[in-house]
């Protein structure tokens, strides 16, 4: 499996040098690069996808778990945060960030501290935004993804795989 999603990983940061030699060389690093198009495509695979489970699985309604009530703007996120999790993780290990000095394991665990941090600030964004702003759910969804990214970017970077030339040292996990 492992040689599989290396030799996928391989084609896709092949097809992504075509652009990246003539177009983007001139104006940033190479991981920068493969970051913001593997991560701007799972943006897109999370956007439409909480559009979808937001305006049709949930229909826009309150999720009553009996216990407690969803509203559906959290809930849409819920459900879509475990695809856009794997999608995330897969593209940054196997395209983006293939210099790590970690292993899989260490990766795995530190990726999913990360998008913990990243779920607490979606969580506060979005209810501030539809809550207490009164903007759309989908804009709120795409204007807290815009602040999410640099978090997650910095994060990823010096913690999650640390390939950041001035690696954040002395880490509390190493």
């Amino acid at each position: 499996m492992r040689q599989l999603a290396d030799r996928i990983g391989q084609w896709i940061r092949d097809f992504l040098n075509i652009f990246y030699e003539p177009i983007f060389k001139r104006f940033l690093p190479k991981e920068t690069y493969l970051y913001a198009v593997t991560g701007g495509l799972n943006l897109v695979l999370d956007t439409i996808l909480y559009f979808i489970f937001y305006n049709f699985v949930l229909d826009k309604a309150l999720v009553d778990l009996g216990f407690i009530a969803i509203s559906p703007h959290i809930a849409a996120f819920l459900m879509v945060l475990p695809i856009t999790f794997t999608t995330g993780f897969l593209l940054a290990k196997y395209v983006t960030f293939t210099q790590s000095p970690l292993k899989g394991k260490k990766q795995f665990l530190r990726y999913g501290m990360s998008v913990g941090g990243s779920i607490i600030l979606n969580y506060i964004l979005l209810k501030i935004f539809v809550e207490s702003f009164g903007i759309y759910p989908t804009p709120s969804k795409i204007l807290t993804t815009s602040v999410v990214v640099i978090y997650s970017y910095i994060i990823q970077k010096f913690f999650t795989f640390k390939t950041g030339k001035n690696q954040l040292k002395n880490s509390m996990l190493d």
